[in-house]
């Protein structure tokens, strides 16, 4: 089964994807936040189901000294509305850790000579497969 990797941003949603052996995560794209926050909740969860997923890992913004500040206690009430909107497809849905996750991704765009400009239209999803890959290569493939 595929795991499907999110970084919540506050215009734009990255997604990733893994391959069906959860050894590579690939960025997948992004999904545009509306003015209706359960719109994008209902994208996510429907691309999920489409994908083959039963897992979603959705980043949190935890700060550098550890703590959980405004922006993670929102990604967290975010993960726990994807949730409750996935059970009833058995698809779970966990949060990860994603610090350094956006620079990692942009010094590897910039590495691959990206340009500036494109770099901020692939940034997003970039960023989601960086954090997923860290959830694969930690435990990813010990499930399913």
């Amino acid at each position: 089964m595929r795991v499907v990797g999110v970084d919540l941003g506050g215009r734009r949603i990255g997604v990733a994807v893994s391959d069906p052996g959860r050894t590579l995560a690939s960025p997948w794209g992004t999904i545009e936040r509306g003015p209706d926050p359960d719109a994008a909740h209902e994208a996510l969860a429907e691309l999920a189901v489409q994908l083959g997923a039963d897992v979603v890992v959705v980043g949190l913004p935890i700060s550098m000294d550890g703590r959980r500040r405004r922006a993670a206690r929102a990604a967290q009430a975010e993960a726990d509305a994807l949730g409750a909107r996935l059970a009833s497809s058995g698809v779970a849905v966990e949060t990860f850790d994603e610090r350094l996750t956006t620079v990692s991704a942009a010094r590897a765009l910039s590495g691959a000579g990206v340009r500036r400009q494109e770099r901020r239209a692939r940034i997003d999803p970039a960023a989601a497969a960086v954090m997923l890959q860290a959830w694969l290569d930690g435990r990813g493939r010990t499930r399913g």
